[in-house]
C-alpha cells in the first residue's frame, strides 16, 4: 500500500458526468477522465455505471443487447493500458455479454500494474417504471467480493445492491477498506417536486449507514443529465449527480454537484479503518449465533 508523511492515504478518483447516445464517444470520453483524474494524483478511479452508454434500461428492447461486451473486451484492454502507464487502480462498470443470451451488469476491477484482479456481477437488480434491468441482466453469481489492490483492499457493489445491508456487510467481513458503488439514479421528473427531496435524501443515508456499520469508507459515483431515449417516450429520467464519499463514521467528506461534470480527487486515510472498527466495534459484538433466519424471505 501506498504511503506517505500522513500515513495511509490513499487518493480516490470519482468520474461524474454525462453520457451520449454513443458508446465509443463515451468510452473515449470516460478514458480521458480517467487520465485526467491519475494526472491530478488519484490512485484509485471509479466510474459511474454503465459509463459506455446512456441509460438504456428505460426500456425493454432486444437492440440495446447490442451495446453489451465481453470481459475481457474493448473497454477493460483501454482500461488496462491506462492503469498500467499511469499506476492507478480502477474499478469500470460495464454491460457484459457472457455468452449467447447471457449477460451481467458487471464491474471490471484493473490493479495498477494493469492486471485485470476480476469482476463483481450486479447481485440485486431492479425491476420499476424505466428501471427494467431484469429484462437485460442475469443476477451475479459471483457473491460478493474484495480484492487486494496495490492502493488498499476494496470491495464494488453496483447501483440497487446499494439498498441492501447485507451486500454491505457480507464484502465488509472480507477486509474491504472501501466500498465503491458504480450507480445510474435519479428522479422521474414528475415526481420530482413531490418526492425529489426524500428520494436522493433515502439513498445517500443508506449508504452512509454502510460506512458507519462496517466502519469502511463508501463511494458513490453517479451520473448527471436528463436522459429522454428516442422511441421511449414519457419525460425520461433526470440523474442527480451528488457522488460523494463517505468517511468511516459515515460523514460526507466530499459532494459533487446535481448536475455538473465533475472529477473528484479524495484523499482517504485507511488507518481510520482500523482505529473505527476499533472504538466502535461493532464487527465484534454481532450475534452470529442468532441470525440464521436472516437467509430466510420472510420469518412467518
Amino acid at each position: 500500500m501506498k504511503r506517505n508523511s500522513s500515513g495511509s492515504i490513499v487518493r480516490l478518483g470519482l468520474l461524474q458526468h454525462a453520457c451520449s447516445a454513443d458508446p465509443a464517444a463515451n468510452r473515449k470520453k470516460t478514458l480521458a477522465l480517467a487520465e485526467r483524474a491519475a494526472k491530478q494524483g488519484a490512485q484509485i478511479i471509479c466510474t459511474q455505471e454503465l459509463f459506455t452508454s446512456q441509460y438504456f434500461c428505460q426500456s425493454e428492447d432486444y437492440e440495446n443487447f447490442k451495446l453489451a461486451e465481453t470481459i475481457p473486451g474493448p473497454s477493460t484492454a483501454a482500461f488496462q493500458k491506462l492503469a498500467k502507464k499511469y499506476k492507478v487502480v480502477i474499478v469500470a462498470s460495464l454491460f457484459e455479454k457472457r455468452t449467447a443470451g447471457l449477460y451481467h451488469n458487471t464491474a471490471a476491477i484493473i490493479d495498477a500494474d494493469g492486471k485485470l484482479l476480476g469482476t463483481y456481477r450486479k447481485m440485486h437488480i431492479p425491476d420499476d417504471t424505466l428501471y427494467y434491468e431484469k429484462f437485460y441482466f442475469t443476477p451475479g453469481d459471483l457473491g460478493f467480493r474484495t480484492w487486494q489492490t496495490r492502493y488498499g483492499k476494496i470491495g464494488v457493489l453496483i447501483c440497487w445492491d446499494q439498498w441492501y445491508p447485507e451486500g454491505a456487510r457480507l464484502t465488509a467481513l472480507q477486509g474491504a477498506q472501501i466500498l465503491f458503488y458504480p450507480t445510474a439514479i435519479g428522479w422521474h421528473p414528475s415526481e420530482k417536486k413531490a418526492n425529489g427531496i426524500k428520494q436522493h435524501g433515502a439513498w445517500e443515508i443508506i449508504q452512509r449507514s454502510h460506512a458507519v456499520a462496517n466502519g469502511c469508507y463508501v463511494a458513490a459515483v453517479n451520473r448527471i443529465g436528463k436522459e429522454v431515449l428516442k422511441g421511449v417516450g414519457g419525460d425520461g429520467i433526470e440523474f442527480w449527480g451528488q457522488s460523494f464519499v463517505a468517511g468511516t463514521s459515515g460523514e460526507i467528506l466530499t459532494k459533487a454537484s446535481v448536475d455538473k461534470e465533475e472529477i473528484m480527487i479524495v484523499p482517504v486515510d485507511l488507518a481510520q479503518v482500523d482505529q473505527t472498527r476499533t472504538h466502535w466495534p461493532f464487527l465484534r459484538d454481532r450475534r452470529i449465533d442468532a441470525y440464521g433466519d436472516i437467509t430466510k424471505r420472510l420469518i412467518d
